[in-house]
């Protein structure tokens, strides 16, 4: 335990240094022997993931308790993460207290021998005075909500009663859901090839089946067969917004990794270009479409700058997926509380725009555009919706039928994350 809970407070400390969480996970799970950590087990790299994000998720509220705990200041950062990654396990996972708190002292004596004494002083306090300590730490709205206070008053301020079900939803472990190909099984056949094999699913959108317990992909039945993809149900109501038939010239955007450019070819027969001005991410793209055995053309690009790589003809569909805070999908990546600032929501909001007006442009007349955000805050959805039509009055925003919208908003909850959805039709 003490390897894992070492390799998450460097992970942690990366992370509250500026650096994204995947890629910080990502080098701290290949480490090999001979570097700063020996290999890891596949245990250990299980635990260490989930202190890492265990820790960032309540990160609001670990600090505080800490703070009680501590007489003065502690200057070692690595010190500090690690006593917060102690403090996550012992509130919120099953672990022994015991074993949590004498395999933190071994961690902390790899580093700084010194701090041993200190290490378990602090967290025998914490086992003895757990439950005030956690109650006063609630006293202020980071340490019960886990989030900055700006975040929390921006929520507070669109949402009203709402806000604390938000906020509580981005704290949860984000669930697994499954959409089903219908071009080679329907849903309730694949229902049943789960229960066969002893995996409790249950449908909740059409085309979605949310698994009770998350597996591993190679765990799932007919998945390297194209019979199903992983995808959030809220990401998959994309492909059925934007309407597309048989024959269609569709444009996706911001295609990268390429669940929604897929869902839409599993919908209909279409001449879908998947766009991403990420290389990389593009070769992802291409690898779900093999897997599932559709095509597009993939095109390197900028959304914004269409100039490069537009032919000129116009498109009947486009999608536009747009970068933004992502603070609909906290809970699986919960870096992204502690690393976004104030101003970088209206720095997304001013991206966003010049690539929605961008996009109009290469549209058809009677066309639909959909925009797409993972964000819930109305600054990057429809604020920039109602902008870019003060500026464009051939746009129309059109109404939208699919459950559990919320005047185009869809909230986090136990189902899938939050997203925001605006269809665009250019008038003729």
């Amino acid at each position: 335990m003490h390897i894992a809970q070492r390799g998450a407070s460097q992970v942690v400390c990366q992370v509250l240094a500026g650096r994204n969480l995947s890629q910080t996970l990502s080098t701290a799970l290949q480490m090999m022997p001979g570097q700063t950590m020996p290999e890891l087990t596949p245990q250990q790299r299980g635990a260490l993931q989930d202190l890492s994000y265990g820790t960032l998720r309540f990160y609001g509220q670990l600090v505080r308790v800490l703070d009680q705990l501590l007489h003065k200041p502690v200057q070692d950062s690595q010190l500090r993460c690690l006593l917060l990654v102690a403090l996550y396990q012992l509130l919120h996972t099953q672990a022994a207290p015991h074993a949590v708190v004498d395999h933190a002292v071994r961690a902390v004596r790899k580093c700084n021998a010194a701090a041993g004494g200190l290490t378990n002083a602090v967290l025998r306090n914490f086992l003895r005075n757990r439950e005030a300590l956690v109650a006063a730490a609630t006293t202020s709205e980071e340490g019960r909500y886990a989030y900055p206070q700006w975040w929390i008053a921006a929520v507070r301020a669109q949402y009203g009663r709402h806000a604390e079900a938000i906020l509580l939803a981005g704290n949860q472990h984000p669930p697994m859901t499954l959409r089903v190909n219908c071009r080679y099984i329907s849903t309730t056949d694949y229902l049943a090839l789960l229960a066969q094999q002893g995996i409790q699913a249950s449908r909740i959108e059409p085309d979605a089946v949310l698994l009770k317990h998350p597996l591993p992909v190679n765990k799932l039945p007919g998945f390297f067969d194209g019979l199903v993809s992983v995808q959030d149900a809220g990401a998959q109501y994309a492909a059925r917004l934007l309407d597309v038939q048989d024959g269609m010239r569709v444009l996706d955007a911001c295609a990268a990794p390429g669940g929604k450019s897929t869902h839409l070819l599993e919908l209909a027969q279409l001449d879908l270009l998947a766009l991403d001005k990420n290389s990389h991410r593009l070769e992802l793209v291409r690898e779900n479409l093999q897997r599932l055995q559709l095509h597009a053309r993939l095109q390197n690009g900028d959304a914004a700058q269409p100039d490069s790589w537009w032919d000129g003809r116009p498109f009947h569909r486009i999608l536009a997926d747009v970068p933004c805070s992502a603070s609909g999908v906290v809970r699986r990546h919960p870096d992204i509380k502690w690393l976004r600032r104030p101003g970088d929501i209206n720095g997304f909001a001013q991206q966003q725009l010049p690539i929605l007006c961008s996009l109009w442009r290469l549209l058809e007349r009677n066309g639909k555009l959909l925009y797409v955000t993972c964000s819930i805050f109305a600054q990057e959805n429809q604020e920039v919706i109602n902008e870019f039509l003060t500026q464009h009055d051939d746009g129309k925003q059109l109404p939208l039928s699919m459950p559990n919208l919320n005047e185009g908003q869809l909230f986090p909850n136990h189902q899938h994350d939050g997203f925001f959805y605006a269809l665009l039709q250019k008038q003729a």
